[in-house]
């Protein structure tokens, strides 16, 4: 699973496009492990990946908490109070923790005060949104959001008053930035993407993100602009099968030439809120007896090089998942970076190409044509 990133949001102008640059530190699980209270936390803290993803449920994007890693810095409010955040694209809603909220997981987090920024403007309106472990409740408010310079003003967010148990106490960000549609939004908030899109504060309808491999740094998110420099393989560009989650349809995914699952299609979402690739149960064990890893997906690290890769077969087109993306080291030992999740659909079986996938591509999430382009990197 994954490791955790913090962001220092230096905000890097070229006319209308904004970099937010991502670097990473140790994920919730690491630091649990080193402190020896992962057992416990896990059992404790049980969740349901695919709880996400039920519609008619508004939910965030931390079913993989314990690996999440790439946040980012914003600031809301006048004069600016910073906040770090997830930028999912699993997820529409912009929340933070607020000075109204006495949980323990927001009193060791950054909370926004209303009363300190003369720009905001408070509703009666109520949020709240469910997670695989647990769920928010909070208000929604109006107020100047900042993103790498860009100001969007009279943005609406909501103003955590409950985040209930622990499980916020051990997360290094403080909110989450939804990048998905409005149609997936709780109470109707208009997501902040979508507001830079109205008041013309990008040079395009899209934005793209990197994600860097292992240690290593750079990664960002991009909004208004392709960085060429990413995409000198060329673009792969794959239509929208629904404008709710950044959805597609797949093909199958093959070993080998060979197909091993998806072999009717399925749909698949690609989620940065997501660390791993989320499988159908049936497929997920196929995938384990396939590869040699135990049904809790252990797997000797001498065996990687061994290994073949995974294919995507997408919109006519392979997309290739090597080894060394989709098995995960830590203190010594191997995991295969997947995980089972049954999510019933009217399309079929549902895939989530979380982080695991998205590290492979430069990722462009192209609102005005609906589509998502994946460049190899």
């Amino acid at each position: 699973m994954k490791l955790l990133l913090l962001l220092a949001l230096v905000g890097l102008a070229q006319g209308f496009q904004t970099r937010v640059p991502l670097r990473k530190m140790k994920s919730l699980r690491q630091r649990l492990q080193e402190q020896g209270l992962l057992e416990s936390y896990l059992e404790q803290h049980p969740y349901n990946l695919a709880a996400k993803y039920f519609p008619g449920i508004a939910v965030e994007p931390l079913e993989n908490y314990m690996d999440d890693e790439y946040f980012g810095t914003i600031s809301i409010g006048t004069p600016p109070q910073e906040f770090t955040v997830v930028f999912d694209t699993g997820s529409s809603n912009l929340w933070v923790p607020s000075v109204f909220c006495s949980s323990p997981a927001c009193r060791n987090h950054n909370r926004f005060n209303p009363a300190e920024s003369s720009t905001f403007l408070s509703t009666n309106d109520t949020l709240f949104i469910a997670y695989g472990t647990g769920s928010m409740t909070g208000v929604l408010g109006y107020d100047t959001i900042n993103v790498a310079g860009i100001n969007v003003r009279n943005q609406i967010f909501g103003l955590a008053e409950t985040e209930p148990g622990d499980f916020f106490y051990y997360t290094p960000f403080d909110g989450i930035l939804g990048l998905a549609f409005p149609s997936i939004a709780s109470s109707g908030a208009t997501p902040v993407f979508d507001n830079m899109m109205m008041e013309n504060l990008v040079d395009r309808k899209l934005f793209s993100v990197y994600l860097s491999r292992d240690s290593q740094g750079g990664s960002f998110v991009l909004f208004g602009a392709i960085d060429p420099y990413y995409t000198t393989r060329g673009i792969s560009w794959i239509p929208l099968s629904a404008e709710t989650y950044w959805q597609i349809a797949m093909e199958s995914v093959s070993i080998n030439g060979a197909p091993v699952a998806c072999s009717s299609g399925c749909q698949a979402i690609v989620d940065t809120g997501t660390t791993l690739l989320a499988v159908p149960i049936r497929a997920f064990r196929t995938l384990m007896s396939r590869l040699g890893a135990s049904s809790s997906g252990e797997i000797s690290c001498q065996a990687i090089n061994n290994l073949p890769d995974l294919i995507f077969h997408i919109h006519g087109k392979e997309f290739p998942v090597p080894p060394r993306a989709y098995v995960l080291r830590s203190n010594g030992y191997c995991t295969l970076g997947l995980q089972g999740m049954d999510v019933p659909t009217e399309e079929g079986e549902l895939w989530i190409l979380g982080d695991v996938f998205i590290r492979e591509y430069y990722v462009i999430f192209d609102r005005a044509n609906n589509k998502v382009g994946l460049s190899r990197l």
